[in-house]
């Protein structure tokens, strides 16, 4: 049986996180401390200026105490993966995981992609429940609502949008009166959208200072939901900040490979859910569209 570990992105940050690793690895914590100029262990066990919930501190935060809780998988001497993916930020977990860098790589990078996001502004992302992607482009279509993209397709029935506030609003109102339910998120900004194209321009230019290995094991990327071709790190990477996060075809594509894929989530159960829901879903004999 093929096993898969899962690496949450932003929202999965929680006040007391990393109080199970800071003692194990106090080098690399006082090293990521440095790097980042504040105090990381403070920020996440007791929050007390706020800021945890920040974009520019969530992000290497989150990506800190994953990489210390894969280090820690790797100490305990656990069952290597056959895959690894990650949701957004997760994504960098996931090529950590999978030897594509160093965690001062990887720490740099989020650092750099926290501040560029958290840099955007002027809109912001909700979460469409119990309603597919061909729905929600009705819905659209239907009340002529224009600057709404989406921005990731967590399972089928789960959509992710971001856009503009004018027309979130619209959307918004919109599935009010058809009774379907939402959930704004807290974001500053569009993420994983057309909204985003100065921030990628940016960011690649600082991913192109970096070199990156191929991966040891398949990291299936948000951006193709498909497993990285070799040298395709930094489009990939820089293109997923205007692309939406294809989670439900990443799972899908794991699935066709083998159907009793073992999965396990770094940290919550968020992604797990999310997992169950494609799996069931998905006819055991559907092939991947994408192969």
């Amino acid at each position: 049986m093929r096993s898969a570990i899962l690496f949450p992105g932003q929202g999965a940050q929680f006040r007391g996180m990393g109080a199970d690793v800071f003692g194990r690895y106090p080098g690399l914590t006082r090293f990521a401390c440095d790097l980042l100029e504040y105090d990381l262990v403070a920020l996440c066990l007791d929050d007390p200026d706020g800021l945890l919930s920040q974009t520019r501190y969530t992000q290497p935060a989150l990506y800190t105490v994953n990489a210390l809780h894969t280090f820690e998988r790797v100490r305990r001497e656990d069952r290597p993966a056959d895959c690894y993916l990650g949701h957004s930020l997760g994504e960098y977990n996931a090529l950590l995981a999978a030897g594509v860098f160093d965690f001062e790589t990887g720490l740099k990078l989020v650092k750099k992609r926290g501040e560029l996001m958290a840099a955007a502004s002027g809109g912001g992302m909700t979460a469409v429940l119990h309603t597919t992607a061909s729905r929600l482009d009705e819905i659209l279509a239907q009340d002529g609502i224009d600057g709404i993209d989406v921005a990731g397709y967590n399972t089928d029935e789960q959509i992710v949008v971001a856009g503009p506030a004018g027309p979130l609003s619209a959307l918004h109102a919109a599935l009010q009166r058809r009774k379907i339910r939402f959930a704004p998120l807290r974001v500053s900004a569009p993420f994983h959208s057309r909204y985003m194209a100065s921030a990628r321009a940016e960011f690649e230019e600082h991913l192109r200072k970096f070199t990156f290995a191929e991966p040891d094991v398949d990291v299936i990327a948000n951006v193709t939901g498909r497993p990285y071709e070799k040298g395709s790190v930094v489009s990939t990477l820089s293109a997923q900040l205007v692309e939406p996060v294809r989670w439900t075809d990443s799972v899908r594509h794991l699935l066709s490979a083998d159907p009793a894929t073992e999965c396990e989530e770094v940290g919550g159960k968020s992604l797990l859910r999310m997992v169950e829901k494609i799996r069931a879903a998905t006819p055991p004999s559907l092939p991947d569209p994408r192969t």
